[in-house]
């Protein structure tokens, strides 16, 4: 069968239509994702490189210049380090000198202490052997009286200690006459506690193991309490020879008890009084008597004149 040549099929040249984007359906997500400095920030950003790129030199001088500072700046920084390096130890050495001159101190100050012990115990024994041998029958009483001797017997004990809020302070009238803190024990009241008990018939007084003798003095130096110039610590323990319940009993009732009992109420300091069947109150660490000399042919002497020592 004859008929007409079929033409071969055509084909087309044109490429191929691309695939479509896996998320072309996440159009949002891809603009921030491709966009994730604003416009304004990434001008600003621009033209803020741009100036400082124009603050560096350009020069050659400008150049040396600011290389010169870095320079010095290094070198400062490398001369503090070392002169703190080398001056370290020196510090150290110096500290360790002057902690060895400090425990030095503290070392010899410890011995004179004790050679100052030392010496008044032997002018108080050289004391009470004087009173013994120049004060006859009555030089046993004479050295009670004097303090020159150890006592013990029925007495009283009254502690008296700071207010247990002393540190805080807290106005009022005694503020007014020395320690800033009115819940602290002052020289004062010490002074009236110590009268109040002599004049209640305590015949012998101690003070934190202190005696008292009629040459001793209660006083305040800054914050601390002298007693014969020696500084004394709260609480205060006040020992008091005598017929220990009427001693506590009158002490208590006289105006100086009164104040104390005005103290703990006030101001809360503390206080506590008992009656002991026993105390013993130590000798006083001296009796040095400048002005008052026996009468010559005076009562129990026989006329002899015993010189300076009796008080």
């Amino acid at each position: 069968m004859c008929g007409m040549p079929q033409q071969p099929p055509v084909r087309s040249t044109a490429p191929p239509s691309p695939r479509p984007r896996l998320d072309a359906s996440m159009s949002l997500l891809t603009n921030v994702m491709d966009h994730s400095l604003d416009e304004g920030y990434a001008e600003a950003a621009a033209r803020h490189g741009t100036e400082g790129r124009r603050g560096l030199p350009r020069t050659l001088r400008g150049k040396l210049v600011l290389a010169a500072g870095l320079v010095l700046a290094a070198g400062i920084v490398t001369i503090g380090a070392d002169e703190a390096r080398i001056s370290a130890p020196k510090l150290a050495k110096d500290r360790e000198k002057l902690i060895d001159r400090i425990e030095s101190g503290n070392s010899n100050a410890d011995d004179l202490q004790k050679s100052l012990d030392r010496l008044r115990k032997e002018v108080g024994d050289r004391q009470r052997q004087a009173l013994e041998e120049h004060g006859g029958d009555k030089g046993e009483l004479l050295a009670l009286l004097s303090g020159a001797t150890e006592v013990k017997g029925p007495g009283v004990k009254l502690v008296v200690n700071d207010a247990k809020e002393a540190d805080q302070g807290g106005g009022g009238p005694r503020e007014s006459t020395g320690f800033s803190d009115t819940g602290r024990v002052r020289d004062r009241d010490l002074q009236r506690v110590v009268n109040g008990l002599w004049e209640s018939g305590a015949e012998a007084v101690s003070i934190n193991g202190q005696r008292l003798t009629a040459l001793s003095a209660i006083r305040a130096a800054g914050d601390a309490i002298l007693v014969d110039n020696k500084p004394l610590v709260p609480p205060y323990t006040v020992l008091a020879v005598g017929d220990g319940r009427r001693l506590s009993t009158t002490f208590q009732d006289s105006a100086d008890g009164q104040y104390l009992h005005v103290l703990h109420e006030n101001y809360g300091i503390r206080t506590s009084i008992s009656a002991a069947d026993e105390v013993r109150l130590p000798a006083a660490p001296s009796l040095i008597v400048r002005t008052a000399e026996p009468i010559a042919g005076g009562p129990g002497k026989g006329g002899t004149d015993t010189g300076k020592g009796t008080s």
